[in-house]
């Protein structure tokens, strides 16, 4: 069984300085309370290469929030999967909400995405939820499983290890309005069977399911103890150690 993955994303969030002080007390607490968990920090643009260095010789992983499909191009102002891994990145996320909602990232666009951050030997965090109009209508395991068909479809068994899931309701992210663990698990429990339908049982078994829907400490905890809940992506509650500490630490026993 993996253990938890907790990631945090800093959105744009952070100069490299700020950046390099907030990944240095990260690291330091974890070092003093060592936790059965894997911490990634998703990191701005602009700070990826000084985070880095402070992430050395800890256990702590670090990833580029977005990234272009192709190696190179005259693509001006997107980062290339390979520039992501040369500045010393293993993972990326793709399909966030805000890269969906608010840039008009389609399932095909986030589907190149994925090929291409997996060709380079990134770990991708892919994100997928319904808005809050999806769910009004019923449907949202139609358009989560639609999300995911589309941007998995490539994706061959050999690649599983290197795919986490996060699943982000829109409706509940900065809204005020919070998904309870019933809606979660029952998202969840759905996510689950795609993977398994597209993975078969086994691979589609081992893959990460992360929730992503405004975590704080406050409600930390009950989400380390809803089925198919195998980590989370934090945003806002990231950008303070202490906060994203004490959601981290919410996963020990898992």
């Amino acid at each position: 069984m993996n253990a938890p993955l907790i990631v945090a994303n800093w959105k744009m969030h952070g100069t490299r300085s700020q950046c390099v002080g907030l990944a240095r007390a990260i690291v330091r607490q974890l070092r003093k309370q060592p936790a059965p968990i894997q911490v990634v920090l998703a990191v701005p643009f602009t700070a990826l290469a000084s985070v880095k260095r402070i992430l050395r010789g800890s256990r702590i992983g670090l990833a580029g929030q977005n990234c272009h499909w192709q190696e190179s191009g005259a693509f001006t102002g997107e980062v290339s999967p390979t520039m992501l891994r040369d500045v010393g990145c293993d993972a990326v996320i793709l399909g966030h909400s805000e890269r969906r909602q608010i840039f008009h990232e389609t399932d095909a666009v986030i589907a190149k995405k994925v090929d291409a951050a997996l060709g380079s030997e990134l770990k991708v965090i892919l994100c997928v939820g319904e808005t809050l109009a999806h769910r009004r209508q019923g449907r949202i395991a139609q358009v989560i499983t639609r999300q995911l068909r589309i941007a998995l479809k490539g994706v061959g068994k050999s690649a599983i290890d290197k795919i986490e899931i996060a699943y982000e309701p829109v409706w509940a992210i900065g809204t005020g309005h919070n998904a309870v663990p019933l809606q979660i698990a029952q998202v969840h429990r759905r996510i689950r069977q795609v993977l398994m339908t597209l993975f078969g049982k086994a691979a589609g078994s081992r893959i990460r399911i992360l929730y992503g829907g405004s975590v704080k400490p406050e409600n930390a905890a009950p989400l380390a103890t809803t089925a198919e809940v195998g980590g989370v992506l934090v945003g806002g509650a990231s950008l303070k150690a202490d906060s994203f500490l004490s959601i981290a630490h919410c996963f020990n026993g898992n």
